[in-house]
């Protein structure tokens, strides 16, 4: 059975549905975007999987290509670090949303080796805070396991759809990070969390 956290780990893949079971969705662009990036992911991951397991550090490059694309991860970094982005140098900002991107893909890209069949269930996309926002929401079943309700948050930038936060049983991506964030500003400053994140891909991820 897959914890709470593999779930979330696997659905910031894009894929709400890598390997899922799914049931009909609502009509939608951002959610057809979604089902085509899972289709992509599990396509690859089906054809190379036993290269996958005997390498795991190609997963890197399968998220990197399918996925990174369709997530903001400019606006995923500010929203995580909070008031102090506007205090970091246009090259610590770069060096945060890449530190954070990198954190995200290993910890991520592992998880997908993980994921077994479960059922999901597309939810009526819905209409964000203002316009050019959006969110698709799904529901994981699991049997023996209460469902888990994962929202998109998305909005379209440059014509497209990208992920800005996800949102797994009420909790934020962003949110979660965002307290630890703050807590290495206040002692190390944004230096500090730059080399905390560096760290972390170090280590592999989260």
């Amino acid at each position: 059975m897959l914890t709470r956290r593999q779930v979330l780990l696997l659905s910031l893949l894009g894929g709400a549905a890598l390997g899922f079971q799914v049931k009909a969705a609502e009509p939608g662009e951002a959610t057809d975007l979604i089902r085509r990036i899972a289709d992509q992911v599990l396509a690859v991951l089906k054809a190379r999987r036993v290269e996958l397991e005997q390498n795991p550090a190609l997963i890197d490059s399968l998220v990197e290509t399918l996925v990174l694309p369709h997530f903001d991860f400019e606006r995923i970094t500010q929203g995580a670090v909070g008031p102090a982005w506007r205090q970091a140098s246009p090259d610590q900002q770069r060096r945060l949303v890449e530190g954070f991107k990198r954190v995200l893909i290993r910890t991520y890209a592992h998880a997908l080796l993980n994921y077994s069949g479960q059922e999901i269930r597309y939810l009526p996309e819905r209409p964000g805070q203002r316009p050019g926002m959006t969110m698709v929401a799904i529901e994981v079943r699991e049997s023996g396991a209460a469902p888990i309700l994962i929202e998109y948050r998305m909005h379209s930038a440059n014509g497209r759809w990208q992920v800005y936060d996800v949102i797994i049983d009420h909790a934020s991506l962003v949110g979660n990070y965002r307290s630890s964030f703050a807590d290495e500003i206040r002692q190390n400053g944004i230096d500090g969390l730059i080399a905390r994140l560096e760290s972390m891909v170090r280590q592999g991820g989260a």
